[in-house]
């Protein structure tokens, strides 16, 4: 059993074909996109047909938008739910804010004041880019080096002043949360754990209550709490006991895909045993230091990893096989790797060693 249908890698009765970027973060809740580019293709890749151009387009028209919801990690969420999941699971990294305040040498009061500025400097519509934000800090004394920069920019959309808005050219650009959604969902606590209970199985499953702890960052108890209110089956997976949405067992595995480094597929799991083995895991993340691969996956297992070379005549792509390749395994490989060169619209160029 592999989670590939849940996860919208593959057309099922579980998620039939999504037709736009609003349909899949809503079935996710949130999606991994600490890395703009394979965020981007994340959504690409189950969006059959749809372009990096397509993708951007969406992100503009606010289908998505990226933050902290949880974890301190950056994140596509559906925008009407940012300020509950700021609430609900991001104020959790905020409670620890402090010590890392601490070792930067930032008070309470500057953090604050940050906050303040750059709620200032966006109101009305404004959109700046993170060099523009860390500018106006500057301007009024707010010591910006090192990592005191981006801890307050994160700061602010953690405290939910601020958001992650579309690129600005190559750059990240920040908004005021409440313009950029002036209509948010304001469920009870109660029901945003069922929520997001309910988003992470039917997207993920199977996985384990561990795997959506490790998710969320939330307490065992609100787990516990989340799960108990949502609508899901229990399964067996080689002896351990997994969770699914009706109807989420047993779905078939997509046959090849071409996967970005930080995409759900990986990053969504605590276990990834389901996805690969201790040694292949190593390999896709070289030295341990979170830094993922792009993937090859052949019936929900990984079986290489990849990497791209744009240019503006095309990408080319070298492939690092982590299983024995045959011949008709290139020809799959390639035929994987062209969704992703047909994203971004440029003839492919494949390199196996």
């Amino acid at each position: 059993m592999d989670s590939t249908a849940a996860l919208g890698l593959r057309m099922s009765a579980l998620f039939p074909p999504a037709t736009s970027v609003a349909e899949v973060v809503e079935w996710f809740g949130a999606m991994q996109a600490q890395d703009v580019s394979s965020g981007l293709w994340s959504f690409g890749a189950r969006l059959p047909g749809f372009t990096l151009a397509d993708v951007e387009a969406a992100v503009e028209r606010r289908e998505a938008v990226r933050t902290w919801p949880m974890r301190g990690t950056v994140h596509f969420v559906p925008p009407a739910d940012v300020h509950w999941m700021l609430e609900l699971m991001g104020s959790r990294a905020l409670a620890g804010a402090a010590k890392r305040r601490e070792s930067l040498g930032l008070s309470q009061a500057e953090a604050d004041r940050a906050v303040d500025i750059l709620g200032t400097a966006l109101a009305g519509g404004g959109r700046l880019t993170r060099a523009q934000c860390l500018s106006a800090l500057a301007e009024k004394g707010v010591e910006t080096g090192g990592q005191r920069g981006y801890h307050l920019l994160w700061y602010a959309s953690q405290r939910g002043v601020t958001v992650i808005g579309p690129h600005i050219g190559k750059e990240q650009s920040f908004v005021l949360l409440d313009e950029w959604v002036p209509s948010p969902r304001r469920p009870s606590r109660e029901e945003a754990l069922a929520l997001i209970a309910q988003r992470y199985f039917q997207s993920h499953g199977p996985a384990t209550r561990k795997d959506f702890a490790g998710w969320t960052g939330l307490t065992m108890t609100d787990c516990k709490t989340g799960i108990a209110a949502a609508t899901l089956e229990t399964v067996d997976v080689n002896g351990i006991e997994m969770l699914v949405a009706p109807g989420g067992a047993d779905q078939p595995g997509a046959d090849w895909l071409a996967l970005p480094g930080f995409d759900e597929y990986m990053l969504g799991y605590k276990d990834r045993s389901l996805m690969a083995t201790p040694e292949q895991i190593a390999a896709i993340i070289p030295g341990g230091n979170g830094v993922f691969q792009s993937t090859l996956v052949r019936r929900g297992r990984v079986v290489a990893t990849w990497k791209r070379a744009i240019t503006a005549k095309g990408v080319t792509v070298t492939v690092n096989p982590l299983v024995s390749f045959t011949a008709k395994d290139r020809r799959a490989a390639d035929d994987a790797l062209a969704v992703y060169a047909s994203y971004l619209g440029l003839p492919l160029t494949v390199k196996n060693p």
